[in-house]
């Protein structure tokens, strides 16, 4: 009997690959995507003493009412450029990207594509 692969075992597979060389630091801290069927999450991290610091997603209040009648590549343009918003006003100008294992295509490349219009340098 053929037994199908689980996609989401493969997808942390290879985040912990990645993440084995990938690392936020304060000077470049580490931009993370999570992707779920409905909503997307993004946060901007610094490993060093593991804290978040700026978070934005598809449930925020201030991003709910843009997304009301968008796509979902739409509206994870959307909150990439909201987090990239909120990491400027911190004096965040330069992250390291993190897909976390997902493929670099739809909703993730449209979220490093309103970071970068936003002002975000990768």
């Amino acid at each position: 009997m053929i037994t199908k692969k689980d996609k989401n075992v493969s997808r942390k597979a290879r985040h912990a690959r990645v993440r084995k060389k990938v690392s936020g630091t304060m000077e470049r801290p580490r931009l993370c995507v999570y992707r779920s069927l409905n909503h997307i999450y993004v946060q901007i991290i610094n490993d060093e003493n593991g804290t978040t610091l700026v978070a934005a997603s598809t449930l925020d209040p201030d991003v709910k009412g843009q997304i009301a009648d968008k796509t979902k590549k739409e509206a994870a343009k959307i909150v990439g450029e909201a987090a990239a918003k909120k990491a400027l006003e911190k004096g965040i100008k330069q992250v390291v990207f993190d897909r976390s294992g997902y493929i670099y295509h739809g909703r993730i490349l449209e979220v490093a594509a309103g970071a970068r219009a936003a002002g975000l340098e990768f």
